[in-house]
């Protein structure tokens, strides 16, 4: 059976026989394999530096993060929409589970959650040194990005997997894609 759109995982372009084995070649994904994959943490940078930068700034950054989840949904659209393995029949059904899901995944992993969860440590941290210590201003702001920049590392991937699992309870059971973790 071929396996529907899938996110983080060889089986995204419907590429059931590298997972199979080990040994053969895997396609390089650019949206996930290359530097252009950091083009997805944008907005958390500028979240981070929204204490000293124009709130235009802190915008432009979530252009950039919304660009790249696009640019990635329509990619592995256009992947499975050229995967010889997908029945004609089934194929603009697996088209739409693959833009969809990566969407969605992205979206929510890359865009909405962390750049809350940034924002709100950013807030709070640059508060609590307001409140607990007498640091000028521009040094608060300075320690408040250096805050933000150093969560990134470690809220990406709990984030990651909490996505997969709110994503596996819900839209991929509606919309009945298949999803294979193990990235």
């Amino acid at each position: 059976m071929i396996q529907g759109a899938t996110i983080h995982s060889n089986t995204s372009t419907g590429d059931t026989a590298s997972m199979a084995d080990p040994g053969a070649k895997k396609e390089v994904d650019i949206y996930r394999d290359t530097l252009l994959r950091y083009l997805g943490y944008a907005n958390e940078v500028g979240e981070s530096f929204r204490a000293l930068v124009p709130v235009s700034v802190v915008w432009g950054s979530y252009v950039v993060a919304t660009a790249y989840c696009t640019a990635d949904a329509i990619d592995k659209g256009r992947k499975m929409a050229k995967n010889p393995k997908v029945e004609p029949a089934e194929k603009t059904k697996k088209v739409m589970q693959a833009v969809v899901d990566t969407f969605v995944w992205q979206g929510l992993a890359s865009v909405a959650i962390p750049g809350f969860t940034i924002n709100r440590l950013c807030a709070l941290s640059l508060l609590l040194l307001r409140k607990t210590t007498n640091l000028p201003l521009p040094i608060r702001k300075w320690a408040t990005t250096a805050v933000g920049l150093s969560a990134i590392p470690v809220i990406i991937h709990p984030i990651d997997r909490s996505v997969d699992f709110l994503l596996d309870s819900t839209l991929r059971k509606w919309l009945d894609i298949q999803h294979h973790h193990g990235n």
